[in-house]
């Protein structure tokens, strides 16, 4: 497939380097960046034989079968509609859009044009939460009832990302769009998120959007999906998720302490790792960062239902979703109270309400808990069907 990248900065890179190395039969052969002299110098160092300054131009150039978008938040809308225009496929970095209205529009500017849109949201993609994923699905932990999931870090690179016009918020929009989604998989999409509570401040930064939050999302099936996330975290990027159910719990770290630990005096001034904040002292490398981050499963994903003409595990939809329930939280942050998740385009099947089932432990009682104890004896708390009464036996 022949491809367009739209923007030359940090995650046009990370993606160039996952192009250049998984599937192999791709290539890029157009990019496009406000700066020439950063277009240029982007072509030189992936070999690419066209570079522009001109969106239009890049998208629509003949060569071009789909496009990758990988610049400011601000642009995501209009390259989407260019894209669908010129009826070229497109993969979009996350989050979709600034809010839900520009992400709607754009899920239904793909859908008219019949291209496939692709949410390129790579935490969705590592490998450790692809095969947790698999486990919750083949039941292993029973049903998902809670799940949490953390992104922290010292704050982002690009400058536009703190800016709240350029980016639509602060670190909510930035790092909650992926615990949102990361929760969204584990619980059920099938699952309507009906409510967020969330708190919102700026702790540390001298800017207008905020630099810490925390979340929770309701589904309408009683789970909870928990967020927390912060540009005010130090000692480099902390992703976390927990999945707690009926018959099981996941821990999942993707990164920072991977069991990859290494000690340096950092003399080289070497690159460890995204968002290290130092390359002295106890260092925590990732081995393939661009594999463990998930990249490399995501754009697989992404070809192969291009390939097919089949939708990919991530695509436009969720994003619209994500972005609803994001706008909700911000709302929620102003108002202190939970909010309602609105969303417009709602496209899944209602779900049927399930009769809560408890464990017998003989046709008269309940089984509440059974364990033993640290002098060996066992102990069994149960209650009675009838008349409700909590005992030990």
């Amino acid at each position: 497939m022949k491809l367009a990248i739209l923007g030359s900065g940090f995650i046009a890179r990370f993606y160039a380097d996952s192009l250049m190395g998984q599937r192999r039969k791709d290539e890029i052969v157009m990019v496009y960046s406000r700066s020439e002299a950063n277009a240029k110098e982007f072509a030189k160092d992936y070999k690419i034989s066209n570079f522009t300054t001109n969106l239009a131009e890049c998208i629509e150039h003949k060569e071009v079968e789909a496009v990758i978008i990988a610049l400011s938040n601000d642009m995501h809308l209009e390259a989407v509609l260019a894209c669908a225009k010129a009826g070229k496929h497109v993969l979009c970095t996350k989050p979709l859009g600034r809010n839900a209205s520009e992400a709607l529009e754009m899920l239904r500017a793909v859908d008219k044009a019949k291209i496939i849109g692709g949410y390129l949201e790579d935490l969705c993609y590592t490998p450790k939460f692809l095969k947790a994923l698999a486990s919750v699905k083949s039941g292993q932990i029973g049903e998902v009832i809670w799940t949490k999931s953390r992104e922290t870090h010292p704050g982002p690179h690009s400058d536009w990302f703190w800016n709240k016009e350029k980016s639509g918020g602060g670190v909510l929009i930035d790092l909650g769009c992926h615990c949102v989604e990361i929760s969204r998989n584990f619980i059920g999409k099938k699952y309507k998120p009906v409510e967020v509570m969330c708190w919102g401040d700026t702790r540390v930064h001298p800017i207008e959007a905020e630099d810490n939050a925390i979340g929770l999302v309701k589904y309408e099936n009683g789970a909870i999906g928990q967020f927390e996330v912060s540009w005010t975290f130090r000692g480099g990027m902390d992703l976390r998720d927990e999945v707690m159910g009926t018959d099981g719990t996941i821990w999942i770290n993707n990164f920072l302490r991977t069991g990859f630990e290494m000690f340096s005096s950092g003399k080289t001034g070497a690159y460890v790792a995204e968002k290290a904040e130092s390359s002295s002292g106890w260092l925590f490398p990732v081995g393939d960062e661009i594999h463990e981050l998930g990249y490399s499963h995501m754009f697989t994903d992404m070809f192969n239902a291009i390939d097919n003409n089949t939708q990919p595990s991530e695509n436009f939809y969720d994003g619209y979703i994500t972005n609803v329930i994001l706008d909700a939280a911000y709302t929620s942050i102003k108002s202190k109270q939970w909010e309602p998740i609105k969303i417009m385009d709602w496209r899944e099947t209602t779900v049927e309400k399930k009769e809560k089932k408890y464990e017998d432990f003989d046709e008269n009682y309940y089984l509440i808990k059974e364990e033993v104890l640290p002098n060996g004896d066992k102990k069994v708390i149960i209650k009675n069907k009838k008349t409700g009464s909590i005992e030990r036996r």
